[in-house]
């Protein structure tokens, strides 16, 4: 791996996506996510023609605890981000990181074939797409 080429997205993707409806109330998404050990989650498409929608515990922080609003009386809906950017599996990583930059993103659903396939982070774009930290 060089620093012109630290590999595609593929590599450093998380493959175990957890989606939910956007009807679902933040109380029970959050169950899912502490249930799936995961930061953020996938928002399903409604369908064939619809966007996917991601919500992450940003997103409850700054929507639903910061605004004193009671997680079971609010939909995910209300508070995802939707639509989101995505990226290809085979995009390199460092263009991965520079979208992100140029987007003020930090997560981003990895898509294939119209699917959803894998999330990428900056956490594991920096863990994978530097030298090997185990040295």
């Amino acid at each position: 791996m060089t620093a012109q080429n630290r590999g595609p997205v593929r590599d450093c993707m998380r493959k175990d996506v957890t989606e939910v409806d956007g009807k679902v109330d933040v109380l029970s998404a959050l169950k899912i996510m502490k249930k799936a050990g995961t930061t953020s989650l996938i928002v399903k498409r409604r369908h064939q023609h619809d966007e996917y929608g991601m919500v992450s515990f940003a997103d409850i922080a700054k929507q639903v605890i910061a605004r004193d609003r009671a997680p079971e009386r609010v939909n995910i809906y209300e508070i995802m981000s939707k639509p989101v950017l995505s990226v290809r599996p085979d995009m390199e990583i460092r263009y991965c990181a520079r979208l992100f930059e140029r987007f003020g993103i930090s997560h981003a659903p990895v898509v294939e074939n119209d699917k959803v396939i894998g999330l990428v982070s900056y956490y594991l774009l920096v863990l994978h797409g530097l030298p090997d930290l185990d040295d």
